[in-house]
């Protein structure tokens, strides 16, 4: 990792007298970068301090209040920093706002071309949360927004699970697999089976899985990493959404995930 640079000096955290700067959030602020520019699998203590021109102990104090705050984690096992969830919902935050305006006549063309419900869920740091919906008039839909997604049972959760690296799906997925309706996927077996199936098709589908009369697909919005950053769905009772609809609504959900991915991603 080379040195950081915060505010035009490699050791600009350390303020000048006077300056209104305040030096020890400078030093916390080029530790953050520091973290923000590791590998993924993070960075030691002694490296940052290294990186960012600063004696090991007060790295230590800085990371372990950063820490406190999650704005780092740490991994215990490697006692390796990388950025914390608490950035992650800032970021997230500071996005939302941006992605339901880009994203928002995307679901009501949907809407419109499938005469169903379409939404958008943003991941999370413990699963995907529901931030836009249209639905038709003349429907009687249920409101999903603020609400956050069963991962197993939804074609939004799933459709996150297939994206996402397996280590992070299967820490997701460590507590049992509840079973909302008869059809639920309880059996981490067939669930993975699923969700190779998910990929390779790429869009999920809900079967009545959280709602018995509830039936759906959903297609992932990705970054350029390939990583998930939302996810789109289409939703309907089952009386209007058939299995036999999911092959042409997933083709459009996954269409109108891309159309959304070009306007948000470099």
């Amino acid at each position: 990792m080379g040195p950081v640079h915060v505010n035009g000096g490699e050791h600009a955290a350390r303020a000048a007298p006077g300056s209104g700067r305040v030096q020890s959030l400078e030093r916390a602020i080029a530790l953050l970068t520091a973290v923000a520019a590791s590998s993924p699998d993070g960075e030691t203590v002694a490296d940052l301090a290294a990186a960012c021109g600063l004696n090991r102990a007060t790295a230590w104090r800085l990371l372990a209040t950063l820490e406190q705050h999650a704005l780092v984690e740490r991994d215990p096992s490697t006692n390796r920093y990388s950025i914390g969830f608490a950035i992650a919902h800032l970021a997230a935050s500071a996005r939302m706002d941006g992605l339901i305006r880009r994203a928002h006549g995307v679901l009501e063309r949907l809407c419109a071309t499938t005469g169903e419900t379409a939404n958008l869920a943003v991941t999370q740091r413990v699963g995907l949360t529901y931030i836009d919906e249209v639905a038709p008039q003349a429907v009687l839909s249920a409101r999903w927004l603020g609400h956050q997604a069963s991962l197993h049972a939804t074609s939004t959760g799933k459709t996150l699970l297939a994206w996402l690296p397996e280590s992070e799906a299967e820490t997701m997925l460590a507590e049992t697999l509840s079973a909302h309706t008869g059809t639920t996927i309880t059996d981490p077996s067939v669930l993975r089976a699923e969700l190779a199936a998910t990929r390779g098709r790429g869009y999920g589908v809900s079967v009545g899985e959280m709602e018995s009369s509830v039936f759906g697909v959903s297609a992932p919005v990705l970054d350029s990493r390939a990583r998930p950053l939302a996810v789109l769905g289409i939703w309907g009772p089952d009386t209007r959404v058939p299995e036999s609809r999911f092959p042409e609504l997933g083709e459009l959900a996954k269409e109108a995930a891309e159309e959304i991915a070009r306007s948000i991603t470099p």
